[in-house]
């Protein structure tokens, strides 16, 4: 009986709190490295929170983004590879199956995100971003692009720009290699290991001078609902979850 309440609790804190992800590339280096245990807030989007500009999030692939990166067949019996799809459906497993990728929202519906202007930099509404976070000896692009994000879609970037299949590499695909927002699992809060690498993964002050492509929108809310968890407050987030010191969980590339 006490098994089963545990599981039931990590099952639901899974499906509608938070939960961790494992990243398995160096897409987003140096923000989040290879191996880190990111935890994604997805009690906020229940509220009516929708992805701002900076946001990193993790989605589902749009579109057969990852398509050359599949799992590989596995050669564990039938009984531990079943035993193992449990554990990972409550979350105290890593999936094997779900394909799940971690990028930063460079621009949300309405936007007009391109590169890149004289300086070199990309611009999200006619403004030059500043973006320190982008891996050192990476240009913000290599590949030119203009794009208008459509309503309810959303224009993603990896940090590791030489390194990151993103919107970038999907232009042609419909929305222009843009993701819809259905698709986004949560917003990525906190690397939560190794502790060496805690850090929070707030919205860079950058964006916040390009305005935004939504009129209203406001981050956490639609009505009075809905609140991201401050810095203090995410080590108590991480108790009552059972991740602190995890080393399990999804993975996002």
């Amino acid at each position: 009986m006490l098994l089963g309440v545990a599981l039931l609790i990590a099952l639901v804190l899974k499906t509608f709190l938070v939960q961790a992800f494992v990243i398995p590339s160096g897409s987003m280096e140096r923000t989040i490295r290879v191996g880190d245990r990111v935890l994604v807030d997805k009690l906020t989007p229940w509220f009516g929170a929708r992805p701002h500009r900076g946001d990193v999030v993790v989605f589902k692939d749009p579109g057969n983004w990852l398509a050359d990166e599949g799992p590989e067949a596995g050669t564990e019996p039938a009984a531990v590879r079943e035993g193992r799809r449990a554990l990972a459906f409550v979350g105290l497993l890593p999936s094997a199956d779900e394909r799940d990728l971690i990028k930063r929202v460079a621009g949300v519906g309405g936007d007009r995100v391109a590169c890149c202007d004289r300086g070199g930099r990309v611009t999200v509404n006619g403004r030059p971003l500043d973006e320190p976070y982008v891996h050192p000896g990476n240009p913000p692009s290599e590949l030119p692009f203009d794009v208008r994000v459509p309503a309810g879609r959303l224009f993603v970037l990896g940090d590791h720009r030489s390194d990151s299949a993103d919107s970038r590499y999907h232009l042609t695909d419909p929305g222009h290699g843009t993701v819809p927002e259905e698709l986004v699992v949560g917003r990525a809060m906190v690397i939560a290991w190794p502790v060496g690498h805690w850090r929070g993964l707030t919205e860079p002050a950058a964006y916040a001078a390009a305005g935004d492509g939504r009129s209203g929108a406001k981050r956490g809310t639609r009505g009075a609902g809905g609140r991201i968890p401050t810095p203090e407050e995410l080590p108590v987030v991480m108790e009552v979850a059972g991740l602190r010191g995890r080393a399990t969980g999804d993975s996002a590339e």
